[in-house]
């Protein structure tokens, strides 16, 4: 029985109280479903519910009352080996072996399907992270961002939401010129401007700049920047493109601040906002008034020479995104973007959107690598690539998943990529390994599911352990996705593996393969059963976090 199930029959079994007159409560205050979770003591059974305290005041009863009715009802359910009301209502409920053992056969039979479910269907999510500027390579904190947003992008599609993963290019404004400049002096032997961009990757892009225009140096100087500018710009890009595609993460969307500005954009923003009443002209500049939701001072637009600014950018690009279809609106800013919290908001308030509902602004915190090296390229960075070619790329990305956003970290490099059970990937990925061994070596046994499964001899409380931890992993992905957060199927995947790994080691008896000289039993096969369950939820959990699951360590 699955907890989808038993929330059903807890449900039949309220709306069977109201039906014949036991429970004085409206037929459509019977919820649909009803909350059950694994309670924190194991001897007080397989799952919990408080739905008796909910609904008694409704119902004109006590919730003990309340409780017992519903443990009479639930007693003669299929599946149900008891049923105890606790406290001043609560109840908890133990199901009987075949029952619990069900979950195996469910598991494997659904496959990569499992964990998959329907919270957030309907929504519909943009998801902006990295957005680096293309003047240079991706450094360590893109790092985190990039493993932090392809995860919860993957983790939002599981709980039924569809998700755009963008990339929004900042490839406009002045910092575009002294780029195009400074790749310029490099081919041309010039000396780069001040503030500049004067690494060692600025003289390879110069000399791949060289190759595909050698004429360049040639040309009028302003033609000249300007090929500069936009050669050594798609190679940046191109860069960048090719280490996150390396290092799993895709993007539906490549959106160029540029386009904006061609197409006329920000000036079509500022005018459907002064068309809202939120647009007001002061000593020659236009302002957006957001003071008026939040935001500590009014922001302008557009200055007195005519110049947009950055601001006037970003409210064209959020009115982009409300254009293309998406309610709503998740950004992934560095700890260096909290000022734009509020101002975003703003946005959305004065573009018509609900601030609380349509955009979510998530705030990372700073990275550090111990033992990692400065780049030599970009001379004072730590690039993506480099460290994803030092610690490989699983590692990186669980090492920088499991930790909340907006948790500051200090990271070992050296510890990340030690093949121990103190190294948290290893842990899980060497549990997954372990269950594809477990399965070769009994098909080697001639153990076979396909010979049948008894799920009542899953009964030992290693196993009810193991059994109960499955159970968790659909509620985890929906609870990671609703609270974005994806270190909550990282730590759940530490957990699971250490149950396996404690069934496993927990008693000679119980063994998925028979000794040479030993028969195959309905045990062996239910175990097996077990194990191949374990291996589903592993290779799902480390598939939404962007991370391999070997079939050998």
């Amino acid at each position: 029985m699955t907890p989808t199930e038993l929330s059903e029959a807890l449900s039949a079994a309220l709306a069977a109280a109201v039906a014949d007159g036991t429970l004085a409560l409206p037929a459509d205050a019977v919820p649909a479903s009803v909350h059950v979770e694994r309670p924190r003591q194991r001897e007080h059974g397989d799952w919990a519910t408080n739905v008796a305290l909910q609904l008694a005041k409704k119902a004109g009863t006590t919730p003990r009352a309340l409780a017992e009715d519903l443990a009479a009802r639930l007693g003669a359910t299929p599946g149900i080996k008891s049923v105890s009301v606790a406290g001043p209502g609560f109840l908890n409920i133990t199901l009987d072996a075949a029952a619990a053992g069900e979950l195996a056969r469910t598991i494997v039979e659904a496959g990569a399907a499992y964990g998959r479910g329907e919270a957030l269907t309907g929504q519909v999510i943009n998801l902006e992270f990295i957005s680096a500027n293309p003047t240079g390579p991706l450094h360590i904190g893109h790092t985190r961002w990039a493993a932090l947003g392809d995860s919860l992008g993957r983790i939002l599609r599981a709980a039924g939401a569809e998700v755009a993963a963008e990339y929004y290019i900042n490839d406009a404004g002045a910092q575009m010129d002294r780029f195009g400049e400074s790749v310029l002096a490099r081919a041309t032997g010039g000396e780069v401007p001040e503030g500049g961009y004067r690494g060692e990757y600025v003289k390879e892009l110069a000399a791949k700049v060289l190759a595909d225009r050698p004429d360049l140096p040639e040309l009028p100087r302003d033609e000249a920047v300007a090929v500069a500018r936009e050669a050594g710009y798609a190679h940046q890009l191109a860069e960048i493109r090719e280490v996150l595609e390396n290092f799993g993460v895709h993007f539906d969307v490549w959106f160029s601040e540029r386009d904006l500005h061609n197409s006329g954009a920000v000036e079509k923003a500022v005018a459907r906002l002064r068309e809202q009443g939120h647009v007001f002209d002061q000593e020659g500049a236009v302002w957006l008034r957001t003071t008026d939701f939040t935001d500590d001072k009014d922001r302008v637009m557009v200055r007195a020479n005519g110049e947009p600014t950055y601001f006037a950018s970003d409210a064209a690009y959020y009115l982009s995104k409300k254009d293309r279809g998406f309610p709503g609106k998740i950004y992934l800013l560095g700890a260096d973007h909290h000022g734009y919290v509020n101002r975003l908001k703003a946005i959305a308030a004065c573009a018509g959107d609900d601030p609380e509902t349509n955009i979510e602004v998530l705030i990372g915190q700073l990275v550090n690598v111990g033992g990692a090296k400065l780049s030599k390229r970009a001379g004072n960075i730590i690039e993506l690539r480099d460290l994803v070619d030092w610690i490989g790329r699983d590692a990186v990305r669980y090492s920088l998943a499991r930790y909340p956003a907006d948790t500051p970290l200090e990271l070992q490099g050296e510890d990340m990529i030690k093949q121990s059970n103190d190294n948290p990937v290893f842990y899980v990925q060497y549990a997954h390994s372990r269950t594809v061994s477990i399965g070769n070596v009994a098909a080697e046994r001639g153990v076979r599911r396909a010979d049948g499964f008894e799920p009542a001899h899953l009964s030992h409380a290693s196993e009810t352990a193991l059994i109960g931890r499955l159970t968790e992993f659909p509620r985890i992905v929906a609870q990671a996705a609703e609270l974005r957060e994806p270190h909550r199927v990282a730590r759940y995947l530490e957990a699971l593996a250490g149950d396996f790994h404690a069934w496993y080691n927990d008693d000679e008896k119980l063994r998925v393969t028979p000794y040479p000289d030993e028969e195959v039993t309905d045990e062996h096969r239910a175990r097996l059963w077990l194990n191949d369950a374990v291996r589903t939820v592993l290779a799902n959990g480390l598939d939404l976090l962007g991370v391999s699951a070997p079939e050998r360590m």
